[in-house]
């Protein structure tokens, strides 16, 4: 049982530290985020919701026609984001603080702030397969710029307002910086060719941004939902930022460190994102 302690007054500058640093690590680990709408105004526990109104198509009428098809100008629910709480926990005893040769403090820092970091990507990234601009693949496929320029295509049909985003699990990126180092695909970009040869690189093609997470989920442990999206398509909306809060444990002779967020994550204009389903398992 965790109980108050007036210590903790006395540690204040180690805690500070090691929060400042989980959150300086999770800003700088977190992907995700940068690439989708995001939202920070903050609305506690409440749902936000997106509604769009009807389009009205006009339509051709004889000259005394009594037009009797009006269109209804409702709203239509298109998406909802509903917080949820995360939460991370670290204990640090007395004698570790004492004895460990290591820098204890900033151990867990790093941790805590990847670890909410990565959390947050996965969370942001599980929603590829919830975008409805269409889906190009299919499970036991490899990856090709073929599926690439596919969903891009679908992209222009979508009018989907620019900038494009591609993130791909490495393996898709695997098949497709092969395919391209070989000369198999984009014959016309020698430079693009060379550096993929040099460094893996990851960059941009017809105008699309390229990015690789590990965070990206398989699906099924065989295959994995990559996207090319709008960065309407996706929402990130923070309700409360990570915090970290220190409790001392008097008869385990120990600190807890306890870190939470609160954040909704989900598709917000699902159409404006189109799926790109190949297999995901370990290339040679």
């Amino acid at each position: 049982m965790t109980t108050g302690d007036s210590r903790v007054t006395d540690l204040h500058s180690y805690f500070n530290n090691i929060y400042e640093d989980a959150v300086f690590t999770l800003k700088e680990g977190n992907m995700a985020t940068r690439l989708v709408r995001t939202f920070t105004d903050g609305r506690g526990d409440q749902t936000r919701t997106l509604s769009t109104y009807p389009s009205i198509t006009p339509v051709s009428v004889a000259e005394t026609e009594d037009f009797a098809a009006p269109t209804r100008f409702d709203k239509s629910l298109v998406s909802t984001l509903t917080p949820a709480e995360a939460m991370s926990q670290v204990i640090i005893t007395d004698r570790r603080i004492e004895t460990d040769p290591q820098n204890t403090a900033q151990d867990a820092s790093v941790e805590m702030g990847q670890g909410m970091a990565t959390y947050v990507d996965q969370q942001i990234f599980a929603n590829f397969s919830s975008l409805t601009g269409g889906t190009v693949g299919n499970l036991g496929s490899e990856m090709t710029w073929g599926y690439f320029f596919a969903a891009l295509s679908r992209m222009r049909v979508l009018n989907a307002p620019k900038p494009w985003h591609c993130v791909l699990h490495p393996n898709h990126w695997h098949y497709m910086a092969e395919s391209a180092a070989v000369g198999a695909t984009v014959t016309n970009a020698p430079q693009f060719q060379d550096r993929i040869m040099q460094d893996y690189y990851v960059g941009s093609a017809s105008g699309v941004d390229i990015f690789t997470s590990t965070n990206v989920p398989a699906s099924g442990g065989t295959a994995a939902y990559s996207a090319m999206f709008s960065p309407q398509a996706l929402a990130f909306d923070l309700r409360r930022g990570a915090r970290m809060e220190p409790e001392r444990d008097a008869s385990k002779r120990a600190w807890e460190l306890n870190m939470s967020m609160l954040f909704a994550d989900g598709v917000w204009r699902p159409t404006l994102g189109v799926q790109i389903l190949a297999d995901s398992q370990a290339t040679s």
